[in-house]
């Protein structure tokens, strides 16, 4: 039986991807907060009267306290058994200090960015990646099964299009830029790691969503055009059909809510 992982879910993308994927798949999903866990499991499940309550479970997670990300992994590890893999992993924490100009880097800022986007994540992969399907692992459910499933594992890591060296036009916003300019680094170096050790069965991929309406872009809304900002609800339906449609020869990259890949 496979199941996935959404870190954090407790608001935003991570809080309507849970509940997108109870809704229309069937395997159990892991989903994590930093707090308040069981307030966050009843909010996810609201008004999801068809969804099994046990098919959820949210795991205390904080991204900048590795101690309680080997936590959580433990207790992950105590839900299922060797004959159950990771299917799909949601690495998808975020933080954004938008500077305009060196004279506003401040070094806690600084540190905290790269805590949450960028470390946390890496750490998230160490804990969590050993869940995933090795060479040999059986994957039992077919598309027919569970059409919404990719038919290998994945793992996405969150992304930005701001974080393109190459795709740079503006400048600012130093800190988040260069922090996911790290996430899709680490996702290539991951990928390679999961080639060799898992082979065609799990690949790892960065992903871009669009400006999407969250409290993460909420300052922002105003200089978005209107059907370029996205509902959580819509966003999260383009990130698992991307996810769905992907393929083993495009792994290890950065692709947007359309497919289409951002370059490093």
């Amino acid at each position: 039986m496979p199941w996935s992982l959404v870190s954090p879910a407790s608001r935003g993308i991570g809080f309507h991807l849970t509940r997108h994927l109870l809704q229309t798949t069937k395997i159990p999903v892991v989903a994590t907060a930093r707090k308040d866990v069981d307030g966050v499991k009843k909010s996810i499940l609201q008004d999801l009267p068809d969804v099994e309550s046990d098919r959820l479970t949210v795991l205390e997670l904080d991204f900048t306290n590795e101690t309680s990300i080997q936590r959580a992994a433990e207790d992950a590890k105590s839900m299922f058994t060797s004959d159950n893999h990771l299917r799909l992993a949601f690495a998808i924490p975020g933080i954004l200090y938008p500077e305009k100009a060196p004279s506003q880097l401040d070094h806690e800022q600084l540190t905290r960015t790269f805590a949450i986007n960028t470390i946390g994540p890496l750490l998230l992969m160490k804990h969590f990646t050993p869940f995933l399907p090795s060479k040999s692992t059986k994957l039992s459910t077919s598309q027919e099964q569970e059409p919404d499933l990719p038919p290998h594992a994945v793992w996405l890591t969150m992304a930005a299009r701001v974080g393109s060296t190459t795709d740079n036009k503006l400048g600012g916003w130093f800190s988040y830029r260069a922090s996911k300019a790290g996430v899709t680094s680490i996702t290539k170096s991951l990928d390679h790691y999961l080639n060799g050790k898992c082979g065609e069965k799990a690949m790892a991929m960065a992903y871009h969503p669009g400006t999407v309406k969250t409290g993460l872009s909420k300052e922002f809304w105003g200089s978005v055009k209107k059907e370029k900002l996205f509902s959580p609800e819509y966003a999260v339906e383009k990130m698992v059909g991307v996810v769905r449609d992907i393929g083993l020869e495009q792994r290890g990259r950065c692709w947007d809510w359309r497919g289409i890949e951002v370059l490093p």
